[in-house]
C-alpha cells in the first residue's frame, strides 16, 4: 500500500527536476550563446576552456604540499634515494653490464638457462653460444641432447616469454620517456628556475636510474603471458601478484586498480596531449598559422597517423621506435653538439652557471634553493617518469629469463633521457641566453619575451637552434613532430594494458581506449600550454602513489632476481675460462 505514492511522489519529484534541469540548461546556453555573440572564440579556445578546470582540479589534488614542498616528490627523491644505497649504487656499478645485456652477450643464458648451458655437464661444453649455432653445436655432439632439433628440458628461443628483444624493450620505453620533455620542459625549466634548475634534473636522472631498475625488474618477474604468447606487464601485475605473495592481497588490488587509472590518465596527458600541445606549437610557428581552429586540425592530421601506427600493437611499436627513436635521438644531439662546439670556450662558464644558481637562484619567483630544486625534479620526472612505473609495462615484453636483466638494461633510460639528452639542450639555451635574449623566470608562467615576442617551450629551444643553424626551425619542427609520434605510441601501448587490465581484453574495450587516446591527441593540440602541461604533470606524477606501494613491498624480491641473474653471468664466465 505504500508502494504506489512512494511512485507517485517519485514520479512528481523526477518531473520537477526535468523541468528545473531544463531551465538551467537554458539558461546556461543562453548565456553562452550571448558571449559568444559578443566575443567570439575559435574552437581551440573553447576546447582549452572547456578542459583549463579539469587540469586545474587534478593539480591541486595531486601536488599537495607539506611544508610548502609537493608530497609527491619528497616520496620520489627519498624512495630513489633509498633504493640507490640499498642497491649499492646500481647506477654507476652495473651501468657497462647493462651496455653490454642490451648488445645480446647474455642473450643465450636468458633464453634457456645458464645451467642448463654452462653448468655441470651443460651442453655448451666450454663453447660461448652467443658465438655458434646452437642446434649446429648440439648435432656436433651426436648425443641425446638434441630430440628433432630441439633441445631437450630447455625453452626454445620462440617460445620464450617475451615478445622483444632487449634494444626493442629499451628503445620502446625511451621513445616513451625521450620526447618533448627533452625539448619543450627543459626549455620550461630553464624559463621558469634559471639555469640551476639543469643541476638538479641531473641529480634527479641519477637517482631516478634506480628506481627504474627497481620497477622494471618486477615487471617482468610478475608479468602475464597469454595463450597468444601476448605480454601483460607492469605495475599493475606486480602490486597484484606481488603483494598477494606478502599477504595483502586486496591492498594489492586496490593499489593496481588505482595505478590502472592513473596510468590512463597518463598515457592521455603527459605521454599524449603534452606531445601533440608542443608538436602544435612549432608547426603554427614554422608555417605562421594564427587561425583560431589551428590546433585543431593539426591535432586531426596527427591522430590520423598515429591511429594508423598505434593499431598493430607492440611489436609495430617495436619496429617503428627501433628505427625512429636512435635517428632522431642521434639528428637531435649532433644538432645539439654542433651549437656546444661552436660556443665550445663558453661551456666552462655554462657548467659554472648552472652549478652557481643551483645553489643561488637568481630566477624570478623561484624563491630559494628549494624552488630551483622543485622546478628541476618535477621537469626531469616528468621527462624519465622514474618512480612512476609506465616504462615496466613495455619492459616486460621483453624475451628472458632473468627478470634482472631487463631492470639493468631499463636504468640506462633516465641516464639516456635526462642525464644526455635534457643537458644538452639545458646547455644550447644557457649559452644562446648569454646574449641577454631573456630574463630567467620571466612573468612566472614559463613563457619569456625574445626580441619583443612571447615564447614558450619548444619556441624557446627553437630560438636558440635558429641563432647558431640556418632553417634549423624547420629541423627542430620535424624532431619535436618525430619525438612527439614516438612517444606517443608508445604510451597508447602503455594505456591499453591499463585499460585492458581495469576493462578486459576484448576488441570493443581495445577500440573505446584508442578512439579516447586519439581524442586527447586533438584536445593537446588545440588547448593552451599551462592547462595541458598541469594535467599531464597531475597524471604522470598520480601514477608514483600506488607504484611505490608496489616498490616498496618488494625490493627484496629484485635483490634476490639480481643475485640470480648475477650468478648466471659468473656461472658463464668461469665455464669459458
Amino acid at each position: 500500500m505504500i508502494v504506489r505514492p512512494l511512485q507517485s511522489l517519485t514520479k512528481l519529484f523526477c518531473l520537477r527536476m526535468k523541468h528545473k534541469l531544463s531551465l538551467l540548461v537554458f539558461l546556461f546556453t543562453s548565456l553562452i550563446g550571448s558571449a559568444q555573440e559578443s566575443v567570439p572564440i575559435g574552437i581551440d579556445d573553447q576546447i582549452d576552456q572547456a578542459f583549463a578546470p579539469v587540469s586545474t582540479f587534478f593539480s591541486n589534488v595531486v601536488f599537495f604540499t607539506i611544508f610548502d614542498i609537493p608530497f609527491v616528490l619528497i616520496l620520489l627523491v627519498f624512495s630513489a634515494l633509498f633504493f640507490t644505497v640499498y642497491f649499492g649504487f646500481p647506477n654507476f656499478r652495473y651501468f657497462w653490464r647493462a651496455i653490454q645485456t642490451v648488445r645480446g652477450k647474455y642473450e643465450d643464458i636468458e633464453n634457456h638457462g645458464a645451467k642448463v648451458l654452462y653448468g655441470e655437464d651443460g651442453i655448451a661444453n666450454g663453447v660461448d653460444l652467443n658465438k655458434v649455432d646452437i642446434e649446429e653445436h648440439i648435432e656436433a655432439l651426436d648425443d641425446d641432447l638434441a630430440v628433432d632439433g630441439d633441445i631437450v628440458d630447455t625453452i626454445r628461443d620462440e617460445s620464450s616469454a617475451g615478445e622483444v628483444s632487449h634494444f626493442q624493450a629499451l628503445a620502446t620505453a625511451v621513445s616513451g620517456t625521450v620526447g618533448n620533455g627533452n625539448i619543450a620542459g627543459v626549455a620550461l625549466a630553464i624559463a621558469l628556475g634559471g639555469p640551476g634548475a639543469t643541476f638538479w634534473m641531473i641529480i634527479c636522472g641519477l637517482l631516478g636510474m634506480s628506481s627504474k631498475f627497481v620497477e622494471c625488474t618486477l615487471g617482468v618477474q610478475y608479468r602475464d603471458v597469454g595463450e597468444d604468447g601476448t605480454v601483460y606487464g607492469g605495475p599493475m601485475f606486480y602490486l597484484t601478484k606481488g603483494l598477494k605473495e606478502k599477504g595483502f592481497a586486496t591492498l594489492g588490488k586496490i593499489a593496481a586498480v588505482v595505478f590502472a587509472i592513473f596510468c590512463i590518465g597518463g598515457s592521455f596527458g603527459g605521454g599524449n596531449a603534452a606531445q601533440s600541445n608542443q608538436a602544435t606549437i612549432v608547426i603554427k610557428e614554422l608555417f605562421n598559422l594564427e587561425s583560431t581552429g589551428a590546433g585543431f586540425w593539426i591535432g586531426v592530421v596527427i591522430a590520423i597517423l598515429v591511429g594508423v601506427i598505434i593499431i598493430g600493437g607492440i611489436k609495430r611499436i617495436a619496429q617503428v621506435t627501433e628505427k625512429v627513436v636512435p635517428f632522431m635521438a642521434v639528428m637531435y644531439l649532433v644538432a645539439c653538439i654542433y651549437i656546444i662546439g661552436l660556443n665550445f670556450s663558453l661551456i666552462d662558464d655554462a657548467i659554472a652557471l648552472i652549478v652557481e644558481e643551483a645553489f643561488n637562484p637568481t630566477a624570478f619567483g623561484v624563491g630559494s634553493v628549494i624552488g630551483v630544486l622543485l622546478v628541476g625534479f618535477k621537469r626531469a620526472a616528468f621527462s624519465n617518469e622514474a618512480g612512476a612505473g609506465s616504462a615496466s609495462i613495455a619492459h616486460s615484453a621483453v624475451r628472458t629469463k632473468y627478470s634482472a636483466s631487463e631492470g639493468l638494461v631499463a636504468l640506462l633510460e633516465p641516464f639516456i633521457d635526462t642525464v644526455v639528452i635534457c643537458t644538452m639542450t639545458a646547455l644550447v639555451i644557457i649559452i644562446f641566453n648569454f646574449g641577454g635574449f631573456f630574463e630567467y623566470g620571466g612573468d612566472g608562467s614559463g613563457a619569456v619575451i625574445i626580441d619583443g615576442l612571447s615564447y614558450e617551450g619548444a619556441g624557446i629551444t627553437s630560438k636558440a637552434f635558429a641563432e647558431y643553424i640556418p632553417f634549423s626551425n624547420i629541423f627542430l619542427t620535424v624532431a619535436v613532430v618525430l619525438f612527439a609520434v614516438s612517444t606517443m605510441i608508445s604510451w597508447s601501448y602503455y594505456g591499453i594494458q591499463a585499460w585492458k587490465f581495469l576493462f578486459g581484453r576484448g576488441k570493443v574495450a581495445d577500440m573505446v581506449y584508442k578512439l579516447l587516446f586519439l581524442t586527447f591527441i586533438v584536445i593537446g593540440a588545440a588547448a593552451n600550454m599551462r592547462s595541458i602541461w598541469d594535467f599531464s604533470d597531475a597524471m604522470i606524477f598520480a601514477m608514483i602513489f600506488p607504484n611505490m606501494v608496489g616498490l616498496f613491498f618488494l625490493f627484496p624480491v629484485v635483490k634476490k632476481q639480481l643475485n640470480r641473474y648475477l650468478d648466471a653471468i659468473k656461472l658463464k664466465r668461469e665455464a669459458l675460462k
